[in-house]
Parts: structure tokens; C-alpha cells; sequence
């Protein structure tokens, strides 16, 4: 960190800073240069507010050059393991399904057709966070009992959003894989209590918040143990109207610049019309995700949330067969 004092900076003032710095363990170095009075703080500066330092009136700013989320970085490589399925920079994982679990026979259909075409992963879910409290909210417990026959039916992982603290043991048993969805992206109690826990964890970015913010919230989770984060682009909220959201498709080489932690995409909240999906979906394996995430569903017509923006199976099909094609490309494996 390197602090930059006003010109008629007191000398008396600078020592008093140093102390207090020092007494909290920082060491401090003082540079009088030609042009600029400056402070360089060494240590840990994660916890040290940068506007702690501006209420001082002979201060006119800060710099902080540590990331404050440090523990992302400390990963050695971008990789998760679920299963027999591997995040990391060498592979695209798919990962597919209704966005709501509406009973057993339908799931279990669209599922036997997914896992024959590169799915890797199925989604489903079980409780439905909605915008308005009249909108279906899911079949709860008995869609977590369905995707966990899923999984042992068709021997492939599963994955289910969580939204209430509470029910962190029930997601432990029955899937593979805990969502935090885009609202809960900063409940900071329920991402602290799913870093204690020994389950990988796929983290929305919120439609309102920024890429720092995002690594600060998977920072909760890191810090308390659980190293198994995947992060996900989903979208966020702008001006245009045109789409549910906007694609941050630049967010997925700005996150593998400053984290180790694997990046997906989001494709179909992001669109919130099936046809953008394929578009958008290319696009952002082009950029470099190591995964999709897509809604699907064999009658998007009848589907009881988001079958707008549901690929039918024959078009997911074909999107799969566009993808293969890229990540030879780029040189990755599906």
C-alpha cells in the first residue's frame, strides 16, 4: 500500500501515521521525493481500509496494490473436481437441465437424452427464488430427492441452487454440486456457512454487482476452508433492454487474470430468450469459460419458469456439436 500525503504535510503528522501503522504490525517506509511526500506500507494490507487512512486531512490517497482477495489467489490452478468431472483450464464442462424440476418422469427423460450428448453435469431446480411471491417456487425437498436418483441412475453429478442457510444439510446429501444463485451472491451468513462445508460451490455473479465484488463474496467462502469455488457469469443489469441481461463476456478473461478459480458462463439468464443462447453460448467459450450452464427443457411452452429461455434438446444438440468444434479451436477437450 503506498500513501500519498498532501504538500504541507507536517512531519509530525507523517510520525504519527507510522505509529499508528506500525502498532498495528505494519512495517512503514518513508519516501521524500522531489515531487510527492509518500508512505509505503508492507504486510498484509488485506484488512486495512484504504478510506481508514483518508479521514486524515494531510492524506490525499491511497493506492492499494495487495488484492483484497487474496485467498483466491493463493490456488495453485484453476481446478474443481465433481465426480469424474474436472473444472480447470484443459476442459468444457456442460452442465444442463430444466430451470425448475417439475416432476420425476420429466427429468429423468431429458436426463437420459443430456448425458448422451457431452452433459457432464444436470441442473435442476428445487427451490426457485421469484421475483414476485405468486410465481411457482418449486417442488422443494422432492426435487432434491429427484435429482439425487438422477444421479445415481445416470451416474453423473447434479446440481441444485441453494437459498436458505438452513438447508445446507439437506443440499450436502442430495447433490453434487451447491449453486448460490445471483440474489444470495452477498449473504454473506449463508456463503460463510458453505465454507465450512466439503462441497463444491458454483457462485452467480448478481446482476448489479461488479467482478471485485463477486471475488469478495467467493472470498467468504474461501476463507472458511472450502477451496472447491467455480464462479459463473450470468449477466448483469444495464441499460439496454433488449435481453434479460447484458453478457459480461470481457469478465471471463478479466476473472482468469486475477483469480485461479475456474470461470463458467451463463448463457441463458443472461439472454432470457432462447434464441441468443447458441450466439452467446460460442461466444463465451471463444473467450475462454471452462463451462456452460444452460437451461433446457422438452416443452418450453408448458415449462412452470423461464421457458423463454429454455434451448429445446434437438437445439442444445447442435449447440454441442458448434462447441466441439471451437474448443478444438482453442484447444480444449469437451
Amino acid at each position: 500500500m503506498i500513501v500519498k500525503f498532501k504538500k504541507n504535510v507536517k512531519d509530525i503528522q507523517i510520525k504519527h501515521l507510522q505509529d499508528v501503522l506500525n502498532h498495528q504490525n505494519y512495517k512503514t517506509t518513508f519516501i521524500d521525493g522531489d515531487i510527492y511526500k509518500l508512505l509505503v506500507v508492507i504486510g498484509d494490507t488485506s484488512s486495512l481500509e484504504t478510506k481508514r487512512l483518508t479521514v486524515y486531512d494531510f492524506v490525499e490517497d491511497v493506492i492499494n496494490i495487495q488484492k483484497p482477495y487474496k485467498e483466491s489467489l493463493k490456488q495453485e490452478k484453476r481446478k474443481v473436481n465433481v465426480g469424474n468431472v474436472t473444472f480447470n483450464d484443459d476442459n468444457i464442462v456442460l452442465i444442463a437441465g430444466p430451470c425448475s424440476i417439475e416432476n420425476d418422469q420429466s427429468l429423468d427423460l431429458l436426463s437420459s437424452q443430456l448425458v448422451k450428448h457431452h452433459t457432464h453435469i444436470i441442473r435442476g431446480g428445487a427451490f426457485k427464488p421469484r421475483t414476485s411471491p405468486y410465481s411457482f417456487q418449486g417442488i422443494g425437498e422432492k426435487g432434491l430427492h429427484i435429482l439425487k436418483e438422477i444421479n445415481r441412475k445416470y451416474k453423473v453429478p447434479v446440481i441444485s441452487e441453494i437459498t436458505d442457510v438452513r438447508d445446507i444439510d439437506l443440499f450436502v446429501k442430495y447433490v453434487d454440486i451447491i449453486q448460490v444463485g445471483a440474489r444470495n451472491m452477498q449473504n454473506y451468513v449463508l456463503l460463510e456457512e458453505l465454507g465450512k462445508i466439503n462441497k463444491p460451490i458454483l457462485l452467480k455473479r448478481g446482476f448489479v454487482n461488479t467482478i471485485e465484488e463477486l471475488l469478495l463474496s467467493a472470498e467468504y467462502i474461501l476463507a472458511n476452508g472450502n477451496k472447491d469455488v467455480i464462479l459463473c457469469e450470468r449477466g448483469i443489469r444495464t441499460f439496454e433492454n433488449q435481453t434479460r441481461n447484458t453478457l459480461d463476456i470481457s469478465a471471463v478473461p478479466v476473472l482468469k487474470k486475477l483469480t485461479n478459480l475456474p470461470v463458467i458462463v451463463d448463457p441463458s439468464h443472461a439472454a432470457g430468450h432462447w434464441e441468443y443462447i447458441e450466439s452467446l453460448s460460442l461466444a463465451a467459450i471463444a473467450a475462454g469459460a471452462d463451462g456452460l450452464m444452460i437451461e433446457v427443457h422438452e416443452n418450453p411452452e408448458f415449462a412452470l419458469s423461464d421457458g423463454q429461455q429454455s434451448l429445446k434438446p434437438e437445439k442444445y444438440f447442435n449447440l454441442v456439436e458448434k462447441i466441439k468444434k471451437i474448443a478444438i479451436a482453442i484447444d480444449k477437450k469437451i
